[in-house]
Formats: C-alpha cells, structure tokens, sequence
C-alpha cells in the first residue's frame, strides 16, 4: 500500500509583480451625438416600418376564423326504403340536375303499382255500373211519374162515377115515385072493379122493382164513397155527390204514388222540401231545377249528381290517387339529384339498406360557395355590407377579393348544443362572434375552391355599398331558390288520368 504524496503549495506573486488595466479613454461629445442619432434613427425606422401595419389594422377588422362554405345537402330517400341495387356516382363526381344517384330496388313499389291499376279498373266499372242504375232508376221514376198521373186520374173518373150514381139515385127514385102512384090509383078502383087483380099485382111489382133499384143505385153510391174514403153517408145538409175540392190530391192511392215518386227521385239525389206537398206541388217543385221546366233537362242534370254515381266517382278518385301515390313511391325509387353539384361523401355502398330521411350520399352547389368570417363583436364597428374583403386561403398563394353580403342578425353562440346559463350567479365574459357571409370575387382559381377551407379575412372598414350587397343577396337567394322544385320524372301516360 503507497503511501501518498503531499501537494505542493501553490506559489503567488509579489504585489508589485500584478498588471494593472489601461484606463479608458474619455468619451468625446461627437461621440455622445452619434450615439443619440442612431438611437433616433432606429426609433425613427421602426415608427416607420411599423406605421402602415398600425394602420392597416385600424381601418381593417381581421379574423382568422372564416371559412369557404357551401350548402352541403344530404340526400336521402324520400318515403321509400329498401336495398341499394345500383350506384351511378363516386365521391368527387359532379352531376346535373335530376340526374340519378341511386337505384332502390324497385320490383316491391312495381307491385303496388298493378295493383293500384288494377283497383283503378274496377272503381271505373263501379262507376259504369252505378251509372246504368241510376239510368234505371229514371225510368222508374218516370214510370212511378205515370202511375201518380193515373192514380189522379182514376179519383176523377170516380168522382165521375159517383155523380153518374147520384144521377141514376134521382132517375130510380122518379121511377119509384111514378111506380107508387100508379099503384095508389089502382087500389082506389079496386072497389068499383075498375081493375082487375093482375093489373094490381103487376103495379104492386113494379113498385117493389123501383124500391129496389133505388136500393141498389144507393149501395152503388155508397160504395163510391167508401171507395174514395169518403163515409158512406154524407153528413146532415150535404149531398151525396158533394167530395173534397182536392181530393184528387190527398186519395190514398194518389199519395202512394206519390210516395213511390218521391222514393225514386230520393235515389237521384232530390228531395222535396216538404213531405207534406201535394202531387202538383211536388211535380211542379221538381221541375223548378230547369228554367224552362224541361223534364229531360231535368234528368240529364240528375243522373251525374245522383249519390251512387258520387259515390262511384269519389271511390274512382280514391283508386286514381292511391295508383299516383304507388307511381310516386316508384319514381322515389330512383333517387335523383336536386341540383347541379359535386358529390362530397358517400355513407352507404352497393347492397346496403337504405331507409326514409338517412343520408346515402352529400353533395353541394360549388357555384354557391362564399365565405363566412366569425368576427369578434368588438371589431364589428366600420364594417358594412359591401365593403372589400381580403381573403388569404391557405391553400393559395395569392389572396381572393371578396365583398361583404350581410351581417348576420344574432351570434354564433346563440345556437351552441349548450347555451350559456347566467342565471346560476357565475358569469365569464366571451368576446362572442358574429358570422359575416363574403361574397367571393370570381377568377381562374374559382373551380379549385372547396367548401371548408381555412380562411384569414381582412375586411375593410367604410361605408359599404348597401345596394350592391342588397343585389348580391338577391343573386345567391335566386340562384339556390331556382331549384326549389323538383321536376318529376314521366309516370305513364294517363295512368293516374281521367278516361
């Protein structure tokens, strides 16, 4: 084991062996001004160099929260659902309008179409059918017209009847009077044997013949009455031939055919306004519905209003309209492109099944591409519609010019999935943004832009040019409302049409 050696002390020097700095020269006053001069020229420069910055940013408001936008549209089948048999376009793909996107499978809506044909044609044969009943039914009620006629009729030729009785009464009871007469005057010979006892037995016969026509011409009379619903002795003080003044209007069998009448023009869709009118009344009320009181006018308005043909008609209707409903859940089969565009994204493939309101595909106009710039609320002064933008995409080099459309009339925070509560005490405020739409300055670069880039947009402050922006919203609202409706591609002709 060694043993170690000690360190030698180390050796320091006299202190008048140690050098001694050189004292500075005296700095001179052109030294102090050069100095002071490049200090103000720098200051100077920077005030310079910075001016047009400080100014750029006092009459520009600036953001870098903006975006290219579109309308963006999720197309979707309608009302229709089933698997995806065809797709016609890719991602990227631009279209026209009411070109097909998507085939549904359509073989389950083709059914439902013949059906619906098929029910079409029995609602038309329906219709024909309640059509020739109802022909029918005028027949009838010209039938039940005549019948009436001759059921009046048939009270006049009994009131006729009845006077002819009561005229027979009158010459049977002259003969009876005559009859007993010569009876009574041959009894008064019997005792001077002026007449023989045949004679009297003859006389005594004929009175007995008389008294009973008498009887019979009066049970004729009676049964006339009785027949007419009259009783079969009048009252005290009238005569047997006295009837109603309207009789003819209110005999039972008159009012039966009236009835039947009645019954017949009800399926045809009349009805009287009181059932208690008389024959004429009705007659004359029903021929009212012509001017002119034309009967086959009458019926000829009559039959296409009547309540089965409605029916038929309604039901006709009906059938049509479901067979246009199956025709248009057919055409919804084939899922067509609202507008001229490109498509974005695809969501389902080949096979997969498709239902109502689930997006397949999107797709947006790039003719309606702008810019919307989510400005801080502070730095909304001096910004107008119509001012110039800036607009630096990051994906060019070079800036676009765009002009301010319109500010919009409520924040962004006012549609967030959670809106801010104060009613709980604790407040922060947020500087909120307000969404500014730019319209974008057409150039070479325009077919290149895409919805959703990142945008830094410069506005400048000004008055605007409010008329030019009124113009500008007017355009893009024109532009997008063009395509508002869908055109329908050709269902059969006359499928769903009248005959």
């Amino acid at each position: 084991m060694s043993t170690p050696t000690p360190t030698a002390a180390p050796t320091t020097m006299p202190p008048e062996s140690v050098p001694t700095p050189a004292a500075a020269p005296p700095r001179g006053p052109l030294a102090r001004l050069l100095w002071l001069g490049g200090l103000v020229a720098l200051a100077v420069l920077a005030i310079v160099l910075a001016y047009p910055w400080w100014s750029y940013r006092q009459t520009h408001s600036i953001t870098e929260d903006a975006f290219v936008e579109a309308h963006i549209v999720n197309v979707a089948p309608q009302a229709v659902s089933g698997h995806i048999v065809r797709f016609l376009v890719e991602e990227n793909d631009r279209v026209k309008k009411g070109d097909i996107l998507v085939h549904i499978d359509k073989e389950p809506f083709e059914v439902q179409v013949a059906i619906k044909k098929a029910a079409v044609e029995v609602a038309q044969a329906n219709l024909i059918a309640a059509q020739a009943q109802v022909r029918a039914q005028v027949a009838q009620t010209r039938s039940s017209r005549f019948k009436l006629e001759h059921a009046i009729e048939d009270v006049g030729n009994q009131i006729a009847n009845l006077r002819a009785a009561v005229a027979t009464l009158s010459s049977r009871r002259a003969t009876l009077d005559l009859a007993e007469s010569n009876l009574k005057r041959a009894e008064a010979l019997v005792a001077s044997r002026g007449i023989s006892k045949e004679e009297i037995d003859t006389r005594r016969q004929a009175v007995e013949v008389a008294q009973a026509s008498v009887a019979q011409a009066l049970e004729q009379i009676y049964g006339i009455r009785v027949y007419l619903g009259l009783p079969a002795q009048p009252p005290k003080g009238h005569d047997l031939n006295e009837v109603p003044p309207d009789l003819d209007q209110n005999f039972s069998n008159v009012r039966q055919a009236l009835g039947e009448l009645i019954q017949g023009t009800a399926q045809l869709g009349f009805l009287p306004i009181t059932w208690n009118g008389t024959p004429k009344q009705a007659l004359a009320e029903f021929l009212q519905q012509d001017p002119e009181g034309n009967l086959d006018r009458v019926y000829a308005h009559l039959i296409p209003n009547a309540p089965a043909v409605k029916q038929a008609e309604a039901q006709l209707l009906q059938a049509r309209r479901d067979l246009d409903q199956a025709l248009l859940n057919l055409s919804y089969a084939e899922i067509r492109a609202p507008f001229p565009g490109v498509v974005v994204k695809r969501y389902l493939n080949l096979g997969d099944f498709a239902s109502p309101g689930v997006a397949i595909l999107s797709m947006y106009n790039p003719d309606l591409t702008y810019v919307t710039a989510n400005l801080e609320e502070d730095r909304l002064p001096g910004i107008s519609p119509g001012n110039t933008v800036e607009l630096q995409v990051d994906a060019f080099r070079e800036p676009f010019r765009g002009r301010v459309v319109w500010i919009n009339k409520s924040t962004g925070a006012q549609f967030a999935l959670m809106p801010r509560n104060v009613v709980a005490g604790e407040f922060t405020k947020v500087v909120q943004r307000v969404p500014v739409r730019i319209a974008i300055e057409k150039d070479e670069r325009w077919p290149f832009l895409r919805a959703g880039l990142s945008v830094r947009a410069a506005i400048a402050h000004g008055d605007g040019d409010a008329p030019w922006a009124e113009q500008a919203a007017r355009e893009m609202r024109e532009h997008e409302t063009q395509f508002n409706q869908q055109d329908r591609p050709n269902r059969e002709a006359g499928a769903g049409d009248k005959p």
